[in-house]
């Protein structure tokens, strides 16, 4: 079968012929109809990410959407080495994946994983979202802050506000449902953000960034709110310091999705299935093929404002 190889850790992957999947005790066989790439993609190609290792060659591509045997479409986070999703088949072990629901586009429910599922706990399970709050969303721009924007939406939210680098990216937004847009990158982005917020601060704050976004944020929580971060786009190290903390008070929360349970997140993806089968739930995609693997993957580290879905 055709697929995207990575032949050695660190390096780009090739397309080419790789072996056949052949079902196997405990494993059921998928014809791959969707596959998202993600920045995580390229750590554990690095070899190097301690949760996700994997020695070359293997087919790349951490998640996908497959159909099985009797026509019904699933989606899955790879689970038998050396198989991954870009390719045309994959392995994945018997009764793994969360099902998709009829009439939903493969490309669009892929999305709804890796980054769906990042937005969606982040706000529901960690940040408590409740009813009436107001919430921040940083990194709006990006594919999870868009589903972000519209996930605090359904979750309740009273006021959602999109902040953002890139003003033009930022623009979709609030076409997705931000009361309020805040661009990145000003004298005083701390009170910008308390402006956009109606003047009293934030509830909670959503926040893949880290940086300097971050801490301006926290300077706009009102008192007892929650910053749940769940990434470092914007830098590795922030210097936060213990008044910035205690004065608000304020809540710091991290989150991953490998810390939630599998039922935990097969829950939450069929609540974004729903939502997104209902279309309430929308995201920018670009559609690739096999052959575009290598060049989107170097694109990939430029955090492109569309979610990079391969077709094979």
């Amino acid at each position: 079968m055709r697929a995207a190889v990575l032949h050695a850790h660190g390096a780009v992957p090739q397309v080419g012929e790789f072996r056949d999947p052949e079902p196997e005790p405990g494993a059921e066989l998928l014809a791959v109809e969707a596959a998202a790439m993600n920045p995580i993609d390229v750590r554990i190609a690095s070899g190097a990410f301690p949760r996700e290792r994997y020695e070359p060659p293997y087919v790349a591509g951490k998640e996908g959407v497959g159909r099985r045997d009797d026509g019904s479409l699933v989606y899955f986070d790879v689970s038998r080495e050396p198989f991954g999703a870009f390719a045309e088949r994959t392995l994945i072990d018997t009764g793994r994946g969360y099902p998709v629901p009829d009439g939903l586009d493969p490309a669009l429910a892929v999305c709804l994983g890796v980054s769906g599922l990042a937005a969606w706990l982040a706000l529901a399970w960690r940040g408590r979202l409740a009813d009436g709050e107001t919430v921040l969303v940083l990194g709006a721009s990006g594919v999870v802050g868009q589903i972000g924007v519209q996930a605090a939406r359904l979750l309740g939210a009273r006021r959602v506000v999109a902040a953002a680098r890139d003003e033009g990216a930022l623009a979709r937004a609030g076409e997705l449902g931000a009361d309020a847009l805040v661009p990145l990158g000003g004298d005083d982005v701390a009170a910008e953000l308390r402006s956009a917020s109606g003047g009293e601060g934030f509830d909670l704050v959503l926040d893949p960034l880290w940086g300097e976004p971050a801490l301006a944020a926290m300077a706009a929580v009102k008192p007892y709110g929650r910053v749940v971060n769940m990434g470092q786009s914007a830098g590795a190290e922030a210097a936060l310091t213990s008044a910035a903390v205690r004065n608000a008070p304020l809540d710091l929360l991290g989150h991953t999705n490998y810390a939630a349970s599998e039922e935990r997140k097969a829950a939450a993806y069929a609540e974004l299935a729903g939502h997104a089968a209902a279309g309430e739930l929308r995201v920018e995609i670009e559609r690739l093929g096999l052959d575009d693997v290598p060049s989107a993957w170097e694109r990939q580290g430029s955090s492109p404002h569309a979610k990079l879905v391969v077709v094979p």
